[in-house]
């Protein structure tokens, strides 16, 4: 009785080992979770509407994909290439007149302004950086290296 205790035994630590890969291949063929990315909400200030992010691997991809979606893209970094955020940003219309002014929470905003030609300024760590872009027909990026 005692070998055909441990047959036993033995036969259960071979069957749990059989049914590991069923397990296994259970779980993988489960139905993936999926966590929407809440993008963050459009804020508005002088003429435009303005919406920054891009923290976090998940939001950087979500703005990113809505490039497009947008008259204007900033993106922010240091020389290096890494993200950069609380950059100052202020953007004038060809008068000279501040159509928009923020101060980015993350490397990415996105910006809706009326078409025209806008002069955009962005300050990080003393330093500011301004390019001058034209809106209408399409959306721009101005990438801002510091």
């Amino acid at each position: 009785m005692h070998a055909s205790f441990r047959f036993i035994l033995r036969g259960t630590v071979v069957c749990a080992c059989a049914v590991a890969p069923w397990v296994v291949q259970a779980q993988s063929a489960a139905v993936p979770v999926v966590v929407p990315v809440v993008s963050p909400t459009m804020k508005s200030d002088g003429s435009g509407q303005y919406v920054c992010g891009g923290v976090g691997s998940d939001e950087s991809v979500a703005m990113r994909a809505a490039m497009k979606d947008h008259p204007l893209s900033l993106l922010f970094a240091r020389a290096s290439g890494a993200y950069l955020a609380d950059v100052a940003v202020t953007v004038k219309n060809a008068s000279g007149a501040t159509a928009l002014s923020l101060v980015s929470n993350g490397p990415i905003c996105h910006v809706d302004l009326p078409p025209g030609r806008y002069t955009v300024e962005a300050a990080s760590e003393g330093v500011t950086k301004s390019q001058v872009v034209t809106l209408g027909g399409g959306s721009k990026t101005a990438d801002f290296r510091f």
